[in-house]
């Protein structure tokens, strides 16, 4: 992030602080406790300034006290550790530190999960079959945690919290704090932490942590990418597949918990390409499956009515690997659409021939394929 203000007084900078919405009140005692410490100092020139995300102290090299002044000291002490949450942002976040964030928050939410993965589950329902446990709800308000202290001012959409912060932002955080919660729930082994960042709707950094594994022997890996910066698991750079033949690939897709036409229909689907194909895996977390497209390990997969959170920082990761995403209509896709389909590229219009009619039969007998939603006034380039 770079410098939200220039350097200001102690008082200017409490109250550019607090127009950020995200005043804290450790924040404040440290604002306060050094213009008292000025004082006491006889008017030392102290300037505060806020720079990635953290309070700065500068201190006039002709006022300077000696290094065994204990009370500037404590100050600085303080400072340090009561600068914490709810930077503002101006204009674009350069990749790297973005991308820094993102994988923060996603481990950060991995490592409630991994806290209670060999735990026993506390398991309500959102629907008949759609499950949700304390460590959703956990996890996502470590990841929040995270995204808050660093970025206050950016609007966050998370699966089990719904739309927080400034609508007027240029960057939205998609969160799935757990992808694939009824495997989570069954300690079967496809579940992931998904964050995923826009930036005026395009995905601009993303992170998932996969658990990979089985009860007692759980472990993760890391996939990540920026825009332009390529796609990773566990730092090495990873690329889509090359396999350009249906009849050689194995696919991947999932289902949702309408048992309506569309349901039906990819059922139809899914026949139609495990005559034709390898085989097609239901694994059940759509992060996990893009993911696999991107480490080249499975060709294609696609489902209609997922959500933001779903897909923001999949779809990255198979574009970053070289693969290529569209709606399942064969359409322009964004993050806000009610289907995908993510290929290795090559086999995509192969693909597309089956699934694009079947999509469009589905529009003529009235399945909305409209944008699921888009938070309002936020400020989009699609």
């Amino acid at each position: 992030m770079t410098a939200s203000t220039a350097e200001l007084s102690v008082k200017e900078a409490a109250q550019s602080r607090e127009s950020g919405g995200e005043a804290m009140e450790k924040d404040v005692v440290c604002v306060e406790y050094l213009e008292r410490t000025r004082n006491e100092l006889g008017g030392v020139t102290m300037e505060v300034s806020w720079e990635n995300g953290r309070l700065g102290l500068r201190v006039d090299a002709d006022d300077r006290p000696s290094d065994n002044n204990s009370s500037l000291s404590k100050s600085i002490g303080v400072l340090t550790v009561c600068s914490k949450m709810g930077a503002r942002s101006t204009g674009p976040v350069p990749p790297s530190q973005l991308i820094q964030v993102v994988e923060t928050a996603a481990t950060t939410g991995a490592e409630v999960v991994m806290n209670g993965v060999n735990k026993p589950r506390n398991v309500t329902y959102k629907g008949v079959t759609d499950l949700v446990t304390d460590t959703d709800k956990s996890s996502e308000a470590a990841i929040l945690q995270v995204i808050k202290r660093n970025f206050g001012d950016h609007l966050i959409l998370g699966e089990e919290g719904g739309i927080i912060g400034d609508t007027s932002s240029d960057y939205l955080w998609c969160i799935d704090p757990l992808d694939g919660t009824t495997n989570f729930a069954h300690s079967y082994p496809s579940f992931a932490v998904s964050v995923g960042v826009l930036f005026k709707g395009n995905p601009a950094a993303a992170a998932v942590v996969e658990f990979v594994g089985g009860p007692m022997c759980w472990n993760t890996r890391l996939f990540s990418a920026t825009a332009g910066g390529g796609a990773f698991c566990n730092g090495q750079q990873i690329h889509a597949s090359q396999t350009d033949q249906v009849e050689r690939s194995l696919l991947v897709t999932g289902f949702g918990y309408e048992h309506d036409d569309a349901w039906l229909t990819n059922i139809e689907l899914f026949k139609e390409f495990t005559d034709v194909s390898r085989g097609v895996r239901r694994l059940g977390a759509a992060a996990v499956d893009m993911c696999h497209v991107a480490l080249g390990i499975v060709e294609g997969y696609w489902e209609y009515r997922l959500k933001p959170w779903d897909m923001a920082a999949g779809v990255l990761m198979v574009e970053e690997a070289g693969g290529t995403v569209t709606r399942m209509d064969g359409g322009k896709f964004c993050v806000f659409d009610r289907s995908v389909l993510v290929s290795n590229g090559v086999l995509h219009a192969k693909l597309l021939e089956r699934i694009a009619p079947a999509t469009e039969e589905l529009k003529s007998k009235g399945i909305d394929f409209s944008l699921w939603y888009k938070p309002e006034n936020y400020n989009t380039d699609i």
